[in-house]
């Protein structure tokens, strides 16, 4: 025998060892993220209902009854204006917050951990705490708004068509802004000072600074801090129940919203199943794409 195939067969083993190893935690992250997956598909093929347990072979019958679901598509639009309106305002508070904090200020320490307390409170309890904000007899807000005025406010934030969609923005953005401070605060302060100082001295201004040298500097972690907020916004939930349980009406129903009122207070257990089945697959769409796009996809 030579000595390869000597010093091969040691290696095999061990390489084996190490599969052996990790071979039982790999099964049963396949076993929680793949059963409930296959069994979603399975779901959305059959017919149950609150009302039948129909377990038979249906077709496409569901998957054909969303395009002609008006709801589900309102839902969705809801969902991307939510997007549309809130990732951004979210990413330039957060990146104006980065810049200020960029510098060594007094009491910076103090002030980040303060700016940052939003973002470790349970969503569900900002929104109830904002619903009580906003309570048209009783909320700070009506009087604060009373007192600048000159004479009383019964602003209905929650009800009113004119005035829900600015509340749960409010609430969204006062929540959630802190998170991007962070992730941008901590991409600045890896942004290298001697590039920074180099064209200073060479005659470049502010902003010809920020687009040559600091945004290309920090738009990997941008890109990773839009990607998960985006996918955070589009299964908005906790603040709009609170606030608004989708209303007035179906106006501000997101598509998780959706998803929960027809999967568990409808029970439409199969056609809701292949809701969340396209969700799913339009996400994944998004996120591979996404990744692909910022280059953290081979």
């Amino acid at each position: 025998m030579s000595a390869a195939g000597t010093i091969k067969k040691p290696q095999l083993a061990e390489q084996g060892f190490k599969y052996q190893l990790i071979a039982p935690s790999i099964f049963v992250l396949l076993l929680i993220g793949i059963f409930p997956l296959v069994y979603l598909l399975i779901v959305s093929f059959q017919g149950i209902t609150m009302m039948d347990n129909d377990t038979s072979f249906h077709g496409l019958r569901n998957y054909a009854a969303l395009f002609g679901d008006t709801r589900l598509w309102e839902a969705l639009l809801h969902t991307l204006l939510f997007t549309a309106i809130a990732l951004p305002l979210e990413l330039i508070l957060g990146l104006l917050m980065a810049q200020l904090f960029i510098d060594h200020l007094p009491g910076r320490q103090v002030f980040v951990a303060l700016l940052v307390l939003p973002v470790v409170i349970a969503p569900i309890v900002s929104g109830a705490t904002w619903s009580l904000m906003f309570d048209n007899r009783f909320g700070p807000i009506n009087q604060i708004i009373g007192w600048l005025t000159g004479e009383e406010a019964t602003l209905l934030w929650t009800i009113s068509p004119d005035l829900v969609y600015p509340a749960i923005l409010v609430a969204e953005i006062w929540q959630w802004t802190p998170f991007m401070f962070l992730l941008l605060l901590a991409a600045l302060s890896g942004v290298d000072k001697s590039q920074l100082e180099a064209a200073s001295i060479d005659g470049a201004g502010y902003w010809r600074i920020f687009f040559r040298i600091v945004l290309p500097a920090i738009w990997p972690v941008m890109a990773v801090a839009i990607l998960i907020r985006g996918l955070d916004l589009f299964r908005l939930f906790d603040i709009v129940w609170a606030l608004t349980r989708g209303g007035p009406g179906t106006m501000t129903e997101t598509i998780s919203i959706f998803t929960y009122v027809k999967g568990f207070q409808q029970f439409e257990t199969s056609y809701t199943a292949a809701v969340a089945l396209i969700i799913i697959i339009l996400l994944s769409l998004v996120v591979f794409l996404a990744l692909r796009r910022v280059g953290l996809s081979r």
